[in-house]
């Protein structure tokens, strides 16, 4: 589940390995670039942590950030 934390949307995903992480992220990047809004996101190892925040619209959560945060989860869960 996406949480609100300090105006933004995060959440992290566990995933087997290194690779499977890799493999999500690189899978994102087609709803990233059609939404055209950009996560900030980290991985370490098997752990992808991502945060949506609209910076044009003062740091606060927007329309932009909730589609996007269903489309990663919709990837995500070609994972489980």
């Amino acid at each position: 589940m996406w949480e609100e934390n300090n105006n933004g949307l995060v959440k992290e995903f566990k995933f087997e390995d290194f690779q499977t992480a890799m493999d999500f992220m690189q899978e994102c990047i087609a709803p990233i670039e059609t939404i055209n809004h950009h996560p900030e996101w980290s991985n370490v190892y098997n752990t992808v942590n991502v945060r949506l925040t609209t910076h044009d619209e003062g740091n606060t959560i927007t329309e932009k950030d909730r589609k996007l945060a269903i489309e990663i989860d919709r990837v995500y869960c070609q994972y489980l």
